[in-house]
């Protein structure tokens, strides 16, 4: 990253070594350096005469972004927020004009809203966000689950990353406390770890059994983890997974609420992908509902967000967290917590309100919202077989179908000379890989050695987001990638080696 500056480093106060040394010991593989790349590839293409490169376009499946990849957003959603920032077109001089151009749902939606937070959008609201808002979510949670919901329990957040840095900030009380993190995970939670200088404790999803979590393996973990002498405080489950897109059993979770009520552990469920269900056995089951049912006691946050599931919008940051059976005085300091930031970004405040309370059918809207929902569901359930199947079709390759999110995890059985060229170069084979695979074909992917993983076995995770009319030629590239390399070494794997 290029900046100006004047003088040597030696005059510098803030060098590297005199920086928070917890910041330079994290990593997020998803913004790595491959994506880095892509990047620097995605200029070239802009600035170097057509035929320089040996692909056309740089298609990021190392992120879920749907709209990066021209996934269209909501209809209402959008005007709704356009009605909101541009209020003028509410007022009288131009209401009339305004009504051949937005249904009438949307005005009105808009005009509640905008009461909301007394006609200001661009003022602060609560820190823990609008309490209309907060009671929708409420709303929303006890259709989805059958058990009461309070919006007192509710904060809303800038995306469900703020909701994870908050409820770990509130965690870590010294260098000795640790989470219990999937193994794939997604880098977030090392990265903020890292950052709060703790420990992570890492238990392994089963790949045989599509990404089912272990009791066994949980046990060992926490046990081998105190053992050592970590004060292990809590345990991190996405679900559906990213990046392996399984989605736990409901038996699999109560299971886990158990082991959390006998080992005292707060329970952290990250609930961001729960609309993206492509699978009839493993159906989304909220934690939160599993822990009412078996009347835990259990302290769980779960979180969601407007990023994910068919509304997709990233860049609006809005998500939220529901804290269940967590200490009155503890709500305070999480009070004091968000106060620190002031509020969360209103509109993604309002988008939130959008997705856990969408158009009805008595609605004018209702007819295309539903519709473009669907479209979008059933295209994302059309793309992610279609590519698990192309992973599965190829030499020295496997991949678990889909359950949930938008993601696969393709394992790949790496030549024995190949995983002895990257060892040499210090490297991680499967980075090496990914980045052979960005420069040759354009595709951005993840290294599963970001994630983590079983030692020994190497990934990466693709999202299945490229636009369909596109799909097949993205498909085709991967395909001629790994066949040629492949054909470049001895048909003898590591793991055959194993």
């Amino acid at each position: 990253m290029a900046n100006s500056t004047t003088g040597s480093p030696a005059d510098k106060v803030l060098t590297l070594d005199t920086m928070n040394q917890n910041i330079r010991t994290m990593e997020y593989a998803v913004r790595g350096a491959i994506p880095i790349r892509a990047e620097e590839l995605r200029e070239e293409l802009e600035t170097q005469p057509p035929g320089t490169l040996p692909f056309k376009q740089i298609i990021a499946c190392n992120i879920g972004n749907p709209q990066q990849l021209d996934q269209k957003p909501i209809t209402f959603l959008r005007q709704v927020s356009a009605l909101m920032e541009y209020a003028d077109l509410l007022g009288p001089d131009m209401i009339d004009t305004t009504r051949k151009l937005f249904p009438e749902d949307a005005i009105d939606r808009a005009r509640r809203n905008l009461e909301y937070v007394g006609g200001a959008p661009g003022a602060y609201t609560q820190s823990l966000g609008i309490m209309e808002v907060r009671r929708n979510v409420a709303k929303f949670i006890e259709q989805r689950d059958g058990f009461p919901a309070d919006a007192k329990n509710i904060c809303l957040t800038s995306g469900a990353s703020g909701a994870v840095e908050r409820v770990l900030d509130m965690l870590v009380a010294n260098p000795s406390v640790g989470v219990m993190i999937p193994i794939p995970q997604y880098p977030l939670y090392t990265a903020t770890l890292a950052h709060l200088n703790a420990r992570a404790v890492p238990y392994y999803l089963q790949e045989e059994n599509d990404w089912q979590l272990s009791i066994g393996d949980l046990e060992r973990g926490l046990r081998e983890a105190r053992e050592a002498g970590t004060d292990v405080r809590a345990l991190v489950v996405i679900n559906p997974g990213n990046p392996t897109g399984g989605c736990l059993l409901e038996s699999n979770i109560a299971e886990i609420v158990r082991f959390c009520e006998r080992e005292r552990l707060v329970l952290l469920a990250d609930e961001v992908y729960q609309t993206n269900i492509y699978t009839q056995t493993n159906p989304f089951v909220s934690f939160k509902k599993v822990v009412s049912q078996l009347q835990s006691p259990v302290e769980l946050f779960s979180l969601h967000s407007i990023s994910k599931g068919m509304v997709g919008e990233c860049g609006r940051r809005g998500g939220y967290y529901e804290a269940v059976n967590i200490d009155d005085a503890v709500m305070g300091q999480l009070l004091k917590l968000a106060s620190v930031s002031l509020c969360p970004n209103v509109q993604g405040q309002m988008a939130v309100d959008i997705m856990v309370s969408p158009p009805t059918p008595t609605d004018a809207s209702y007819a295309q919202y539903t519709r473009e929902i669907s479209d979008i569901f059933e295209s994302m359930k059309r793309r992610a077989a279609k590519l698990a199947a192309a992973f599965n079709s190829l030499p020295a390759m496997s991949c678990n179908d889909a359950q949930g999110a938008m993601y696969l995890f393709p394992r790949v059985r790496f030549p024995q000379a190949f995983v002895a060229e990257a060892r040499a170069l210090g490297k991680e084979p499967d980075a090496v890989y990914c980045m052979q695979m960005l420069e040759a074909t354009g595709i951005s992917v993840v290294p599963g050695s970001g994630f983590g993983q079983v030692p020994g076995t190497f990934h990466f995770r693709s999202t299945f987001l490229p636009p369909e009319h596109l799909f097949d030629s993205f498909i085709d590239s991967f395909k001629r990638f790994h066949t040629e390399f492949m054909a470049r070494y001895p048909t003898d794997t590591e793991e055959d080696k194993s």
